[in-house]
């Protein structure tokens, strides 16, 4: 059953990442994602899940690597009974390219950095702000419209408060 709640919140994470990275050169800018910066100290936050895109996904060659998601304090107790999130929740996922050797996965260079922040004034996004930046680099931000490249993908999710990651104890 844990193997079916990870390929499920790997596929959200894939699908909205993937989301992102397509409609990374058209449309509007997201709402405040201009403001949105890499919070510091991320990895001290609550460990939510780790998870691996391999070859054998199709969604690979977009999204294949290490996906690490964080949530803040703010956030934590509500991930852990399954939302709502009060605004200033943050979830954080810090993505990297998979290196293997000798049998052993570990954590490669960064890819990208994705991040949805709680903001229940984002009427037009589910009450969250959304950016991902290529490769971590607070230069290189590629949401340029939340609604189509983000928000879309996390609308099956409403009975969740669009969050796809799922407490696991």
């Amino acid at each position: 059953m844990k193997w079916v709640t990870i390929l499920v919140i790997a596929i959200a994470l894939v699908a909205s990442v993937l989301a992102a990275l397509l409609y990374a050169a058209g449309g509007s800018a997201a709402q405040s994602a201009g403001d949105v910066k890499i919070p510091t100290g991320y990895r001290s936050w609550f460990h939510v899940n780790t998870l691996v895109i391999d070859k054998a996904s199709p969604l690979y060659d977009a999204l294949g690597g290490m996906h690490n998601v964080y949530v803040n304090s703010t956030g934590e107790a509500a991930l852990k009974k399954g939302g709502p999130y009060p605004d200033g929740s943050i979830f954080l996922t810090d993505l990297h390219e998979v290196v293997v050797s000798d049998g052993s996965y570990a954590e490669g260079p960064r890819k990208a950095i994705a991040i949805m922040i709680k903001d229940d004034k984002q009427t037009s996004t589910g009450g969250w702000i959304w950016q991902l930046w290529a490769k971590g680099d607070p230069t290189k931000p590629l949401v340029m419209n939340a609604v189509k490249q983000c928000f879309e993908c996390h609308q099956p999710k409403t009975d969740q408060d669009y969050v796809y990651s799922t407490y696991i104890p």
